[in-house]
C-alpha cells in the first residue's frame, strides 16, 4: 500500500461518499487509488464548482464533504468555494495536490504555497510531510470539520509522498456527546424570560440542526414567543406555525424589523453574526439578549448579553422547556401576530398576477412554494433575487432553502443543486440564479447531464447586475454601468443537453414549472423578471419602522 491508498482508506473508514473535484498530475496517485474505492469521484468542470458541491453536500448532510484539486492555479480555484463554506459554517475537508518536496524549496513549475493560501478561510490546513501521519491528520480534519461551529479544514499531499509505502491503519473513529449547559445558566435565562414582557426568538443558522429545530418548535408553542430567522436559519419553525414571524437580513427594514424593535428581550438561538449584524437591529443597544449557542458570543459593543448559555442548543432548549412544562409561562403578543398577518397578506398579493413581458419576483416565488412540497429543496444564488427569496420564500423544514449568506459567493446555485440532488434524489430540487451568478459557473450544466439528474435551473434575466444597481442607486440616486448581454437561453440549454424553457407570461409560470420538474432530465427555465418592484420594496420598507 502507498501513501495514496491508505490515504483513500481514512477516507472510506470516516464515511465519505463523493469526492468533486478536478484532477491534475500532482495527485494521479490519488486518482489511482480512488479507482479500487466506493468512494465516488465527481468530476466537475471547475474547482469553484466542486467546493460548491462539497460544501451543499455538508450542509445537507452535516457531514463534512470532500473537495480535490490539484496544485497551483486548481488550488486558487477552490479558494472562494471553500471560503464560502466556512463562513456558512458548512463542514469540509479540502485535499489538493502539491509539487514534490524536493522542489517546495525554489520557484518552480505551479507551485505556490497553498496551505498558508487556506489558512485565512479554514479552520486548519495541513501538509502529509510523512505517510504515517496521513490517519491522524486525515481523522484530525473530519473531526474540526463538523464540530461547532463547522467549517472547512484543508490537508495538502505532494506527489512524491503520494508515492511513498505506507504501512499505517486508519484511526477509530469516537462519536463523543457535546457538553450541555450547566443547570444554573439555564436557570439564570429562565428568570430573564420570565421577567419580559414582548420577547421574540432571533433563530440563525445553528438553529436548523434537526434536534435544535425540533426543541425550538416545542420552545415557541409553550411560551408563544415568536421566532424570526436569519436566512441560514429558514424552516426552524415551520411556516404555518402560528409562532412563525419569517425572516428579517435585508440589512435594512421589513416587516420582521416591526417585532424585533418592539421586543424588550431578544433570545437568539444558534444565531452568527456574520449573518446578519447586531448593529442592525439593535442599533440603541438596548436590548436584553439571551445567547443560546454552542459557542460563547463574540464580542460586540450591540451584543451585549443578559444570559449567555453555552452547550448543546438543542440541550439546552430542552432544559428550558422541561422548566416550562414545570411552571407554564405563556406570552400574549397580539402585536407579533399582526405582523405575522401583514406578511401573509404580502406573499399573497401578487399570487393571481395575469401580466405578459415580464414577471413580478412576488409571483414567481408564489408559484415555486406551491410547486415544491415541505420537504423539496431550493437554493438561491446571490444578487437580487436572493433578497427576495428571502423576504418571500418560506419553509416547513431546515435545510429546504439554502441562502449563503456568510461570503456570498455568486455562481453556487446550479453546483449545489448538483450536489443536492446526488444527496437526496427522491426531492425536487430547484437552483434559482440572476443571468449574471448563473453564468459564473454555467459549465456545470454538462456535469448535470452527464449525471443524468432532474434538476430545476430557475434564471431570472435582467441583463445586469442587479443587486448592486439596487444598492448604489440607493445610496447615490444614481448607478454605474452595470448592464451586459445574455446567450438565448433556451438554445444554451439545449447546446448542453437540457430541456430549455422561457416563460414571460405569469399565467404560464405554475404549468412552466410542473413541465420541467416532469422533463427527466436537467431543465432550464428562464423568465424576464420585472425588477421595478425593487424599488417598490424599496419605498415600503422606508415608511415600515
Amino acid at each position: 500500500m502507498n501513501a495514496a491508498e491508505l490515504f483513500v482508506e481514512c477516507l472510506e473508514e470516516e464515511g465519505v461518499k463523493y469526492i468533486f473535484g478536478v484532477p491534475g498530475e500532482e495527485n494521479a496517485h490519488f486518482l489511482m487509488a480512488l479507482e479500487n474505492s466506493p468512494i465516488e469521484f465527481v468530476l466537475c468542470r471547475h474547482e469553484q464548482s466542486a467546493a460548491f458541491m462539497a460544501e451543499t453536500y455538508g450542509k445537507l448532510t452535516r457531514e463534512a464533504g470532500v473537495c480535490l484539486s490539484t496544485l497551483g492555479p486548481g488550488a486558487t480555484n477552490l479558494v472562494t468555494g471553500v471560503a464560502s463554506a466556512n463562513s456558512d459554517r458548512a463542514p469540509m475537508v479540502v485535499i489538493t495536490g502539491q509539487a514534490a518536496i524536493q522542489r517546495q524549496h525554489k520557484e518552480s513549475h505551479q507551485n505556490i504555497d497553498v496551505v498558508s493560501m487556506f489558512r485565512p478561510v479554514t479552520k486548519s490546513a495541513t501538509p502529509i510531510i510523512h505517510p504515517d501521519n496521513i490517519p491522524e491528520v486525515v481523522r484530525c480534519a473530519f473531526k474540526q470539520a463538523v464540530r461547532e461551529k463547522p467549517g472547512a479544514c484543508h490537508i495538502e499531499l505532494a506527489d512524491d509522498i503520494a508515492a511513498l509505502p505506507a504501512t499505517k491503519h486508519p484511526v477509530k473513529i469516537n462519536y463523543l456527546r457535546r457538553s450541555v449547559a450547566d443547570d444554573k445558566i439555564v436557570n439564570i435565562a429562565m428568570d430573564v424570560i420570565r421577567s419580559a414582557k414582548n420577547p421574540v426568538v432571533l433563530a440563525g443558522n445553528g438553529a436548523i440542526r434537526t434536534r435544535t429545530a425540533k426543541m425550538l418548535r416545542k420552545f415557541s408553542e409553550l411560551t408563544g414567543i415568536g421566532v424570526i430567522s436569519t436566512f441560514m436559519g429558514k424552516g426552524c419553525v415551520s411556516r404555518d406555525s402560528e409562532q412563525c414571524i419569517f425572516t428579517l437580513g435585508l440589512q435594512t427594514k421589513n416587516l420582521a424589523n416591526v417585532a424585533i424593535k418592539a421586543a424588550d428581550l431578544v433570545i437568539t438561538v444558534g444565531y452568527d453574526l456574520v449573518e446578519y449584524h447586531p448593529s442592525v437591529w439593535n442599533k440603541s443597544g438596548n436590548k436584553k439578549i439571551i445567547h443560546i449557542d454552542f459557542l460563547p458570543a463574540a464580542v460586540d459593543s450591540h451584543y451585549e448579553l443578559d444570559a449567555e448559555v453555552v452547550g448543546d442548543t438543542a440541550h439546552t432548549l430542552w432544559m428550558l422547556n422541561e422548566r416550562l412544562r414545570a411552571e407554564p409561562i405563556h406570552f400574549e403578543l397580539d402585536a407579533q401576530q399582526k405582523t405575522r398577518k401583514a406578511m401573509l397578506n404580502l406573499f399573497a398579493e401578487h399570487k393571481d398576477d395575469d401580466t405578459d413581458g415580464s414577471i413580478r419576483p412576488q409571483k414567481v416565488l408564489w408559484d415555486v412554494r406551491e410547486a415544491m412540497g415541505p420537504e423539496d429543496i431550493v437554493l438561491s444564488d446571490v444578487g437580487s433575487h436572493k433578497m427576495w427569496i428571502a423576504q418571500y420564500y418560506q419553509c416547513d423544514e431546515p435545510n429546504t432553502c439554502l441562502i449563503p449568506n456568510g461570503f456570498c459567493s455568486m455562481g453556487c446555485a446550479l453546483p449545489g443543486s448538483i450536489a443536492a440532488k446526488l444527496v437526496q434524489p427522491e426531492k425536487r430540487v430547484m437552483a434559482i440564479c440572476g443571468d449574471g451568478g448563473f453564468l459564473m459557473n454555467v459549465q456545470e450544466m454538462e456535469t448535470a447531464v452527464r449525471l443524468k439528474l432532474n434538476i430545476v435551473v430557475m434564471v431570472w434575466v435582467d441583463n445586469g447586475y442587479n443587486l448592486i444597481k439596487w444598492k448604489q442607486q440607493n445610496q447615490f440616486d444614481t448607478h454605474t454601468s452595470l448592464s451586459f448581454g445574455n446567450p438565448d437561453f433556451v438554445q444554451l440549454a439545449r447546446a448542453f443537453g437540457f430541456h430549455g424553457m422561457y416563460v414571460d407570461k405569469s399565467r404560464d409560470l405554475a404549468a412552466a414549472i410542473e413541465e420541467a420538474f416532469s422533463a427527466n432530465k436537467p431543465t432550464l427555465l428562464a423568465l424576464p423578471i420585472d425588477y421595478r418592484e425593487n424599488d417598490r420594496l424599496t419605498e415600503q420598507l422606508q415608511i415600515i419602522v
